[in-house]
């Protein structure tokens, strides 16, 4: 049960690090990755509405993500520069993939105009988000000496 705990805390942290480096680049004024907006926004459609069901979705969604990259994470050595590589790799592979969806699919479909216009920036910034959300991850499971077969035997 320590162990389920533990990728909750991981998958937190990730989101709420992944967060913050969105917000950083964001109100940098370089790209439009105000995410926490854009995903609230798909269920109110209200730009002034969509703070709090965006960081609570983004919130749930970090958590569920954390568990297949905390399996992927136990698959490297179990070493703490192991863990960070491994989930930054991971991070952004994820994100590669979230940012050509979005660009392909998600953008066009949003149902705010200042969301429907998605580039190669906007992808970049997600590649990037994800990259730190993997690391997130990474440190806390590898300091805490994070392994998967404590879920599967206990």
């Amino acid at each position: 049960m320590e162990a389920i705990g533990l990728i909750f805390l991981a998958g937190f942290v990730g989101t709420i690090c992944m967060s913050l480096s969105m917000w950083s680049i964001h109100y940098a004024g370089s790209v439009n990755a105000d995410m926490i907006r854009a995903v609230g926004s798909f269920f109110t459609k209200d730009m002034n509405k969509a703070l709090i069901p965006g960081i609570i979705t983004h919130i749930i969604v970090g958590v569920i993500f954390a568990f297949p990259y905390a399996f992927l994470i136990n698959l490297a050595p179990h070493i703490l520069i192991a863990s960070i590589v491994t989930g930054g790799a991971v991070g952004f592979f994820h994100g590669y993939l979230v940012g050509f969806l979005l660009v392909v699919l998600v953008a066009r479909n949003h149902p705010l105009e200042q969301f429907r216009e998605a580039g190669i920036s906007v992808a970049a910034a997600h590649v990037f988000g994800h990259l730190i959300y993997g690391v997130g991850i990474g440190v806390i499971l590898g300091l805490y000496g994070y392994e998967w077969t404590s879920i599967l035997t206990k």
